[in-house]
């Protein structure tokens, strides 16, 4: 806030010397005021009748109007007297304002001198930081430069050098992770030769990528997405780290895939082909999307809680498991199949779940499962045992044209409404056990049709 700028004193008026006759003038003017009184009274005492009293009179009348003079020019002098203090006083007031004004202009200076070399000290610093900021940024520029070469070298120990040195410059520069994230990424999605020294090269590129999703170690880089699209992996492990915008889409990840105990934001892309992929324990709002995927060996979901959406329109699964899973939004495994077993046992779905035309070519557990809201199992196969023992279905249940080839058990199943199961078919070879109110009736001897009452 700006302070009150005082408004300047008024201007004093200048002095002006008296001049020599005005002097002369008052001592004539006294003595002609003198000689006025003088001859007044001299006048006043010719007029007495003795003689005697007129000489007296005369006298006084001298004596009062020499006294008239010297009152007149005391007074005068009184006047000039006073006249000399004022100026006297009117000079000390000045030069004290004159001080006072040197002494503002003084300060005046002084400050502008101490702002003008403040600012030069600011200038000076600006500059130094930015000659400090360029050459740091050569310096980070050189060594990016320097390890983008040693990664692009022909010899596999240098490209590992290569690595190392980009990992050590993102560590200790921030600012550069998604630029470093995004070269190792490329370099993972580039066509990889039968050669064994760059399968290490590409699994410490790997590793790299991963060490840094760990929030609880001090080498987490926050926020960094991984774009693997395409990519060839083996025994690709985020376990335990927290993935943004993963994306595997049509990538080919041998081994193990691991995610398992991850925090998941954003949306992950997993329509990829993998031999076993294990997200035990993965929690987080990401959006999972696993449309078309090809899973050769195990897909484990235990306990998983997750709070996005799940897709899984037309994946094949092998083995599958989803023990005590929750999924808080709508999920759809339409046209899936399953080749191994398949179980849900105590899973929850707190949203919509759609199984439409999807094929289970072993066992289909849902054990406890909770359907809190519809549940949809249309045009769906189970080509051995399904089996729905307490499991609770909260909202509405559709297994209209569902085929049982196996077993159907519903032993305990509670239905807050009554299920549909329009023209869905089960084997008569087995013995099934169904929800109350489906009526059964056999067609050609080898299938029983259900239909709704």
């Amino acid at each position: 806030m700006l302070g009150a700028v005082s408004a300047p004193p008024p201007p004093e008026k200048p002095l002006r010397v008296m001049p020599w006759w005005l002097a002369l003038l008052g001592l004539l003017l006294a003595g002609l005021l003198g000689w006025l009184v003088l001859d007044w009274l001299l006048t006043e005492a010719d007029r007495a009748v003795q003689p005697d009293t007129r000489a007296t009179l005369r006298v006084d009348a001298i004596r009062t109007g020499l006294t008239v003079v010297a009152g007149t020019g005391g007074g005068l002098a009184l006047l000039l007297a006073a006249r000399r203090q004022w100026i006297s006083e009117r000079g000390q007031r000045h030069q004290e304002a004159v001080a006072a004004r040197d002494q503002t202009h003084r300060d005046r200076v002084q400050a502008h001198a101490e702002t003008v070399a403040e600012t030069a000290a600011r200038h000076q610093e600006r500059q130094a930081a930015a000659a400090e900021h360029d050459a740091a940024e050569r310096r980070l520029t050189e060594l990016y430069v320097r390890a983008i070469e040693l990664v692009g070298s022909d010899n596999p120990g240098v490209r590992l050098g290569g690595l190392h040195a980009l990992e050590r410059l993102g560590q200790d520069n921030p600012g550069q992770r998604p630029t470093i994230v995004a070269v190792l990424c490329a370099y993972l999605r580039m066509p990889a030769p039968d050669d064994p020294r760059e399968t290490e090269v590409r699994r410490t590129a790997q590793r790299t990528l991963t060490r840094h999703l760990r929030a609880d170690r001090e080498t987490w880089w926050p926020g960094i997405a991984l774009d693997l699209t395409g990519a060839r992996l083996h025994d690709f492990d985020a376990a335990g780290g927290t993935l943004v915008d993963l994306d595997l889409t049509s990538a080919v990840c041998t081994g193990t895939t691991s995610l398992a105990g991850a925090v998941a934001h954003g949306r992950l892309r997993l329509a990829a082909e993998f031999a076993d992929l294990v997200c035990d324990d993965l929690t987080g709002d990401a959006e999972i999307v696993l449309d078309d995927a090809l899973i050769t060996g195990r897909t484990s979901f235990d306990r998983a809680d997750l709070g996005g959406a799940l897709s899984c329109r037309g994946t094949r699964f092998g083995e599958f498991s989803f023990r005590g899973a929750t999924l808080r939004q709508p999920s759809s495994f339409d046209r899936a199949t399953f080749a191994g077993s398949a179980t849900f046992r105590d899973a929850e779905f707190l949203s919509g779940l759609s199984m439409e035309h999807t094929t289970f070519a072993a066992y289909a557990g849902f054990h406890r499962a909770r359907f809190a809201d519809m549940a949809l199992f249309r045009w769906t196969e189970f080509g051995e045992e399904a089996w729905f023992e307490g499991a609770r279905f909260e909202g509405g249940t559709n297994f209209g044209r569902a085929v049982f080839h196996g077993r159907a058990r519903f032993e305990g199943a509670a239905l807050a409404r009554r299920p549909l199961v329009d023209q869905a078919r089960a084997s008569t070879a087995v013995t099934h056990v169904w929800p109350p109110d489906v009526t059964v009736t056999r067609r050609d001897g080898d299938w029983l049709v259900l239909t709704d009452p």
